[in-house]
């Protein structure tokens, strides 16, 4: 099952919205994340969170009381860990992040540890980037637009290995250790590809560069 969290902070545009929206299982807003869904034309089956930054309490008023899990504000988990999970919860596999960008630094580092969990997201779409956490064996395939960056940072305690294709600098020599990064490689002709041998990753593209017909945004 795929689930999806709307998120506070900046998203993607109307139409990127519902296309990561199409053909997922479930839908969550979290707290003002519900903005982000109705303005693109998304009703999110299930809404929670402690609504502080929600725009309008009359938001709530068109969705059943049994779908809106409301928590106090001194909580100990952030909206955004609520919503995935109760995603998790309801059986997803596979979750995706709407939102989150701009903002406060400490937010974005909040949201980024999170991919450092297990669980942990797959997906995370901002308004300008698309991140994808891979672990082992798994390879991502990407379709971008030719000489689009493409950012590599390992996303595990112990030391990683990654091969690829397509870029300008392989990865495959190197040694990934916690608090190394590969920032700026290059998708030489556009098509490229990230494989995780060992631990996890995550890998960074610009939304911009991103092929219209490319499934790494859906």
């Amino acid at each position: 099952m795929r689930g999806i969290a709307f998120i506070g902070g900046e998203s993607p545009d109307a139409d990127i919205c519902r296309r990561v929206v199409a053909g997922a299982d479930i839908v969550v807003a979290a707290d003002s994340g519900l903005v982000t869904a109705e303005q693109a034309g998304v009703r999110p089956d299930w809404i929670v969170g402690d609504m502080d930054s929600l725009d309008s309490e009359s938001r709530l008023a068109g969705y059943s009381h049994d779908r809106i899990i409301r928590y106090s504000t001194d909580k100990d988990y952030t909206d955004t860990e609520l919503a995935l999970a109760l995603l998790w919860d309801k059986g997803c596999v596979h979750t995706t992040l709407v939102g989150g960008g701009g903002g406060r630094i400490d937010h974005l580092l909040a949201i980024r540890s999170l991919f450092e969990r297990d669980p942990s997201p797959d997906r995370w779409i901002t308004n300008r980037e698309i991140i994808h956490r891979i672990r082992s064996p798994q390879t991502l395939e990407l379709r971008l637009k030719p000489k689009s960056p493409v950012s590599v940072f390992p996303c595990a305690e112990t030391r990683g290995r990654a091969k690829s294709r397509g870029l300008q600098w392989a990865l495959d020599e190197l040694e990934w250790k916690k608090g190394f990064f590969g920032i700026s490689n290059v998708a030489a002709t556009g098509n490229c590809a990230v494989f995780a041998e060992k631990g996890a990753f995550l890998v960074i593209v610009s939304i911009a560069d991103t092929s219209p017909s490319a499934e790494t945004v859906l």
